[in-house]
């Protein structure tokens, strides 16, 4: 069996679903926004038979990316992470593997009722962040305000449609007055306020289910760590680690 592979030969060499976040994605990009890349990486199953196990997350090896392993990033997207749900909806895909698109499929089998309390929580905690902003400085940082305001919006479309939309759309102008510092901190605050209240609202009748599809996204889990695990038997059919982790793969499914 080869040698462990470092996080940054994970991200390189086993990316599944690579795409671009932040404002490119979300239609509010201007000349000095970043381009934040985020991605899906499929840590070969028969590292997982090692002490060390690989990581569930990789900074780098490129400024403003980031990527999770892949269990991890179901792990976090059944329990209705907005940053991880978002990233399965970028507009802005860069690549994508057999094992991304059926990534990519199940794009509704991690979305339920819990994104009302998921995206609410994170909500809720941003704006605490904005309004000691305001008690200490005067002023809140303006662009995490327009964000906040963004996902607001986003959070009460899904919960209305069943659908996660990441472009903004006609409300660009509006939100980028916001980052402008254009719009008074009370109108923001009452913005707030309105979208989190429709929120609710919305939640209520709500065509989403009140839990994800939990099997379908093991099911996927089981097929990829699987056919990681054949690909590494192929290569050395004489590894005896190698047919122990085919045979270990198909003990934990039993």
């Amino acid at each position: 069996m080869d040698a462990p592979a470092t996080p940054h030969d994970l991200v390189r060499d086993h990316t599944v679903y690579a795409c671009v976040m932040g404002s490119r994605a979300f239609g509010l990009a201007t000349a000095d926004s970043d381009t934040d890349r985020r991605g899906v990486y499929l840590a070969p199953t028969e590292l997982y038979w090692r002490f060390a196990k690989p990581p569930t997350h990789v900074e780098g090896p490129a400024d403003e990316q980031f990527g999770w392993e892949l269990e991890r990033f179901c792990e976090l997207a059944l329990r209705a992470n907005p940053n991880v749900l978002e990233c399965l909806h970028s507009p802005l895909v860069e690549r994508v593997t057999d094992t991304g698109r059926e990534l990519l499929a199940l794009r509704g089998a991690f979305l339920s009722r819990q994104a009302h309390e998921t995206f609410a929580r994170y909500a809720l905690g941003q704006r605490r962040k904005l309004e000691a902003d305001v008690r200490v400085h005067g002023a809140p940082r303006w662009k995490h305000a327009m964000h906040l305001l963004r996902l607001l919006m986003s959070c009460r479309d899904l919960l209305r449609t069943g659908e996660l939309t990441l472009d903004v759309g006609e409300q660009r102008e509006p939100l980028l007055a916001v980052k402008r510092g254009e719009v008074p901190w009370p109108e923001v605050e009452s913005w707030m306020a309105r979208l989190a209240t429709e929120s609710d609202a919305a939640a209520a009748r709500s065509p989403l289910p009140p839990e994800p599809d939990r099997r379908r996204v093991e099911d996927f889990l089981f097929r990829a760590r699987r056919t990681s695990a054949l690909r590494a038997l192929r290569a050395a059919p004489d590894d005896r680690a190698a047919r122990g982790a085919v045979r270990a793969v198909d003990a934990r499914r039993r």
